[in-house]
């Protein structure tokens, strides 16, 4: 198995409407792209000033499947469209599990 874990933080004026979109956009990646074998999204909790935004957790069965994911055209056009106008910082790691 293998993982990739992903924090966002977005630009103070992107609203929740969009925050939301974001969230859902990733959640139904797992419909469009056949290697996602899970994904865990979500806001943050709130308890911290200096916490990332939303964070996303994606498996895959191996790293193969996740390079496909990393190029499909669903994943680059929800980057592109939803992610990429709000998004101010990011972080990502990727690992064997």
């Amino acid at each position: 198995m293998f993982r990739h874990c992903v924090l966002m933080r977005f630009a103070p004026s992107a609203d929740e409407s969009r925050r939301a979109a974001v969230a859902e956009g990733i959640r139904n990646l797992a419909d469009t792209i056949p290697e996602v074998q899970a994904i865990c999204v979500g806001p943050d909790a709130g308890i911290r000033d200096d916490n990332f935004d939303l964070a996303a957790v994606v498996d895959f069965d191996d790293r193969d499947a996740y390079s496909v994911y990393a190029t499909h055209p669903s994943h680059v056009e929800l980057l592109t469209d939803l992610v990429a106008p709000i998004l101010i910082e990011r972080a990502a790691v990727q690992f064997e599990i």
